[in-house]
Order: structure tokens, then sequence, then C-alpha cells
């Protein structure tokens, strides 16, 4: 295959975060667990991002949600990164344990 001058190559970044919350006190059940953390899911993915409960899916106060976000420039998904970490944070009943988060492309 021979290569023709016209041909532009793309480069695609891709982000990741996962976030592990401490739910309040009255989670005793999967049920209100799941309370929690639907409405938290549903804020970020008004964000057109990609999101899923992704750990601590057995224990009643805690959660980890996973996120994933596509974009052209480094510096737009690490815009939307910090966009769902502020959306977390500004939730009072849940408390943001901590942030995982990386970064992929070509020169990443």
């Amino acid at each position: 295959m021979s290569s023709s001058p016209d041909l532009c190559f793309w480069v695609v970044y891709t982000g990741t975060a996962v976030f592990d919350l401490l739910l309040p006190g009255d989670s005793r059940s999967l049920k209100t667990k799941r309370s929690y953390v639907r409405p938290i899911v549903a804020a970020l993915r008004r964000l057109e991002i990609s999101v899923a409960e992704v750990g601590a899916l057995d224990l009643h106060r805690r959660a980890e949600i996973g996120v994933a976000v596509v974009a052209a420039e480094p510096r737009h998904v690490q815009a939307i990164l910090d966009s769902c970490e502020k959306l977390i944070t500004r939730r009072p009943e849940v408390e943001l344990l901590s942030v995982h988060r990386r970064l992929h492309g070509d020169d990443h």
C-alpha cells in the first residue's frame, strides 16, 4: 500500500478516571446504595461521556464510578475529567476518597 501525500493522520486521546466514593451511613442495602449512585451516574452522562459503576459492587457504603473520555486534544480530555470530579465533589451526600486518572495518546 503506497502512502499518499493527501493522507492525514489524526491523533485521538482517551482519558479514564475512577472515583472511589464513601456513601452515607444509611446506605445499608444495595437498594439504598443504588439510590445514591444512580443520580451521580445520570449527572455524569449529561457530560456526554461513558460512565459505569465499576467496583465495590458488593459493599453498601462504597462505590467506584469509572468514566471514559475521547477527544482530539489532551487538554480537552483533562477539562472533561476535571468537570467530572467537580460534579462529584459538589454532591454533599458522598465523600470522594480518591481519584485515579490516566491519559492515553501518541505522546502520553
